[in-house]
């Protein structure tokens, strides 16, 4: 009967080992998050899998009791923004915290601190490759739904055909679906911009006819923007700036002070394909803004690792959490909407 009643009692207490438990915290406020859509996600090479979802209590605090082997991700979801909590094989799944943040149709504190476009001609089309670093150093996320967070000029020549990743603090790029404005070639962006640092990145072709012309504009003050040549291409405008070469890839770096400005572009070339870092993992081949960005500004506070995550992450793991992602916002608009 003892023996039994030991193997009940060592049974039960693996059970509670396996179990993954923690704390919402409201890092606005600093206090614990009650009603909070906390979620459980087995993280395999087919991408994630929803294991258990629960509601943070009014102390904040959820439990899991379904036992999952591996890495896991904890999703919650809070004030129609979503906050991300990897656990590898090896780390304690108990007592976790999570913070989320009230969320402001306000920028507040998030602002667009890099932005860069690189221009690769090659005769008859140009690949155009332009990357936004967000930057929040608030407690309050920026989220606004219904005018978008970021606003990106799209040419008219780009047929409105165009790919975005979005990657916030503690996540994996996440593909996103941009809209159109009411203002012609001005595209918007919902996305939440959670405190930290975020990254959109943004590509499309079109024909291109070297030498030929090429708009630029911005709409974000007191960030000036730096236009990317590869070798073989030379660029010319008024108030266009040369800042040298990047060491590494050689590309010639400019600088536009102004918020629109008409660039002539001459010449064909690519980023060197041979340039990818040897952490990159491999990823799909061909040079990316994350060749560049990591090494101009690597005084500042965006690290090479930051940006060499994005390269080592496959297609279907992007589009797996992009969906993932997509999921958590309904969910929580829905159970908004319910109450």
């Amino acid at each position: 009967m003892k023996m039994r009643l030991f193997s009940i009692l060592l049974f039960a207490g693996t059970l509670v080992h396996a179990a993954v438990d923690g704390t919402v915290i409201n890092a606005t406020t600093g206090k614990p998050q009650a009603n909070a859509t906390v979620t459980l996600y087995k993280v395999g090479g087919n991408g994630p899998e929803s294991i258990q979802s629960v509601k943070s209590g009014p102390d904040g605090k959820f439990v899991f009791s379904a036992e999952v082997q591996g890495p896991r991700l904890v999703q919650a979801a809070f004030d129609g923004a979503v906050y991300n909590h990897m656990i590898p094989p090896t780390r304690p799944a108990n007592d976790i915290k999570i913070n989320v943040y009230q969320s402001s149709a306000q920028p507040g504190a998030a602002h667009v601190e890099q932005h860069m476009i690189l221009l690769e001609p090659d005769g008859q089309n140009v690949t155009v490759s332009e990357s936004f670093v967000f930057k929040n150093d608030g407690k309050v996320t920026y989220n606004d739904p219904a005018n978008g967070t970021l606003r990106f000029w799209l040419p008219a020549a780009a047929q409105g055909k165009t790919e975005v990743n979005v990657l916030s603090p503690g996540s994996v790029p996440v593909r996103r679906a941009p809209q159109k404005t009411g203002e012609a070639n001005v595209m918007k962006l919902d996305f939440a911009v959670l405190p930290g640092e975020s990254r959109v990145d943004i590509s499309y072709a079109m024909p291109f006819t070297s030498p030929g012309e090429f708009d630029v504009k911005t709409f974000y003050k007191g960030n000036a923007t730096k236009l990317v040549a590869p070798v073989g291409v030379s660029m010319k405008a008024e108030g266009l700036q040369d800042l040298g070469q990047e060491p590494r890839t050689k590309a010639t770096i400019y600088g536009i002070e102004a918020p629109a400005v008409t660039v002539h572009v001459e010449g064909s070339g690519a980023l060197s394909r041979g340039d990818q870092t040897s952490d990159s993992g491999g990823g799909d081949g061909g040079g990316t803004l994350m060749q560049i960005l990591p090494r101009i500004y690597q005084g500042g506070t965006v690290a090479g690792g930051f940006f060499s995550t994005v390269s080592s992450v496959k297609w279907i793991l992007l589009l797996s959490f992009g969906i993932l992602g997509l999921g958590f916002v309904l969910l929580y608009r829905k159970a908004a909407d319910g109450r």
